[in-house]
């Protein structure tokens, strides 16, 4: 079944066709499926109705997302994959969506909040931890200079052999602080600083060296940016309490701080179009079952 903007195209399961199931978005399906490709619902018909309606209420950003999941190879550089991510939100942080969810936000001020990330050492090992409780560690300018800079530190320093990531308060990390949003100068310049300071790529980086031995300790919301930072990675463990989202569309957008690679490598670019798209959310277990996290902490 395909409909809304060109290339979205959403199939209905279960099917044994392997060409149907790479070409679709994803497949919808009301059984059990462990392929990557199809996602379970609890009602096919009611959510085609749901991702209808979204994907007509936000056919540009729907478009993109699909376009930028087809693009980008989950196994090829991350930075490459960064850039176009990058290029496609600034286009659509230039586009009529967003410019709508602006309006209909309207004024909104950032609170100050004295050190958003902390840091500490511990051996070998490197704490990192959100610290904005107070709005469940939504990402800020601020907050993102600080994590760099606490990350820059374990790039730098060999004896650095372990690396958690945490949030401090309810939540791991609610995405980015949307009083923010929109106070970009230009779309050009927003995109230079998302790819020249990106938390993604020094996660990316930290991965590649320690693997299992970078961490990301998630609970609570864990959603858009916060999902997307944690999903870089080598080893995610969840608290039960945890729920994944990418809430991005519903301003107008896709996200934007690396998940269409992170995201996509571990659970595939059909299941993350669904998360985007849908703009629902997923429990730890479900996480646990698409591969999102390696582990849930015991209770």
């Amino acid at each position: 079944m395909k409909f809304g903007p060109p290339g979205v195209n959403i199939a209905v399961g279960p099917s044994s066709d392997e060409s149907s199931l790479d070409a679709a978005t994803f497949t919808l399906s009301e059984d059990p499926c462990a392929d990557r490709r199809v996602v379970t619902v609890a009602s096919v018909p009611e959510a085609l109705a749901e991702l209808t309606a979204r994907c007509e209420r936000w056919p540009q950003a729907s478009a993109v997302c699909d376009d930028v999941l087809r693009a980008i190879d989950p196994a090829g550089a991350t930075l490459a994959g960064v850039i176009t991510e990058s290029l496609a939100y600034s286009t659509l942080q230039a586009g009529p969506e967003f410019a709508r969810w602006l309006d209909e936000r309207g004024p909104a001020s950032v609170p100050v909040i004295p050190d958003p990330v902390v840091a500490r050492r511990d051996g070998d090992t490197l704490y990192v931890a959100f610290n904005r409780p107070q709005r469940h560690n939504a990402f800020s300018t601020d907050a993102r200079a600080a994590l760099l800079e606490a990350l820059a530190v374990a790039q730098l320093d060999p004896s650095v052999t372990g690396i958690v990531l945490s949030g401090n308060g309810p939540s791991f990390c609610s995405g980015g602080d949307l009083a923010e949003f929109g106070t970009f100068a230009d779309p050009a310049s927003a995109h230079l600083a998302r790819t020249r300071y990106s938390p993604a790529l020094a996660l990316d980086a930290l991965t590649a060296r320690l693997g299992s031995g970078c961490r990301a300790r998630v609970h609570g919301r864990v959603l858009g940016s916060g999902l997307e930072m944690a999903a870089f990675c080598g080893w995610v463990e969840a608290q039960r309490d945890s729920v994944f989202g990418l809430p991005e569309l519903g301003l107008g957008l896709i996200p934007g701080a690396g998940g269409t690679v992170s995201v996509t490598r571990r659970i595939g670019r059909w299941r993350t179009a669904y998360l985007v798209l849908s703009g629902r959310t997923i429990d730890a277990e479900t996480a646990l079952a698409w591969g999102l996290v390696d582990a849930i902490e015991p209770a």
